[in-house]
């Protein structure tokens, strides 16, 4: 694998000046998709601005606590992926890595309280021995539990303990956001799912998606600050 990556073949989530340099930081395979993670180096000097080079980058997460669901990294090619939360402990700021309204990869602060949950969507799952389920998250995270949920659900976990708090059912009524497609970065209130095809309301109107776009982010109201 290269260990660049030209400004102007990176994902269109990356929100970043394509103009400025003709080579970004390559993040190593992680959890996340590629499309939908950005290079914890890049976060720290072009999005929170905490140092100026990547050398400087490398000597923050080297010196001082840098955490990302809780847990610390000292790598700077870290992918940090949609709706993990990025910590900094000495400067008592905390923040979440969420899609805007045109889809691209930004940060948004949160309170030290929000940080310490996270909403996981399932994508999979394994029957085990015991009656247990082995849940694959969208974050690459997997959680063995006799919890009762199916894919397409999603749980609201602690961290870094990685402990269910709740379970978001995908079904009509639900806070959902949209992840993908043309509406990427929307959200508003599933009213119903046909097949692979879903509608949900925003803005007092209707808007048709398909179904594997969604994230159930809330019942009354999303469990996290999903947008700026």
């Amino acid at each position: 694998m290269k260990n660049h990556l030209k400004r102007i073949a990176a994902p269109k989530t990356w929100f970043i000046n394509r103009k400025s340099n003709t080579f970004i930081l390559r993040p190593n395979p992680g959890a996340h998709s590629f499309h939908y993670g950005l290079p914890l180096g890049v976060i720290l000097r072009d999005m929170l601005t905490v140092a100026s080079t990547m050398g400087e980058v490398r000597k923050v997460l080297h010196n001082k606590e840098v955490l990302i669901d809780g847990v610390k990294r000292d790598d700077h090619r870290f992918l940090v992926g949609l709706f993990d939360v990025v910590s900094l402990p000495e400067l008592k700021k905390q923040y979440r890595l969420v899609l805007d309204v045109k889809g691209r990869l930004v940060l948004s602060e949160i309170t030290e309280k929000e940080s310490g949950i996270k909403i996981s969507k399932i994508v999979g799952k394994t029957a085990l021995r015991g009656g247990k389920i082995q849940f694959n998250l969208h974050d690459g995270k997997n959680i063995v539990t006799d919890t009762k949920a199916s894919v397409g659900d999603s749980f609201v976990v602690t961290l870094p303990a990685l402990k269910i708090a709740k379970v978001l059912p995908l079904k009509q009524g639900m806070h959902i956001f949209l992840t993908k497609g043309k509406h990427a970065g929307d959200s508003g209130v599933l009213k119903e799912i046909k097949g692979r095809e879903a509608t949900y309301s925003a803005r007092d109107a209707d808007i048709d998606t398909a179904k594997e776009y969604l994230f159930v982010v809330g019942e009354k109201g999303a469990e996290i600050k999903t947008g700026l």
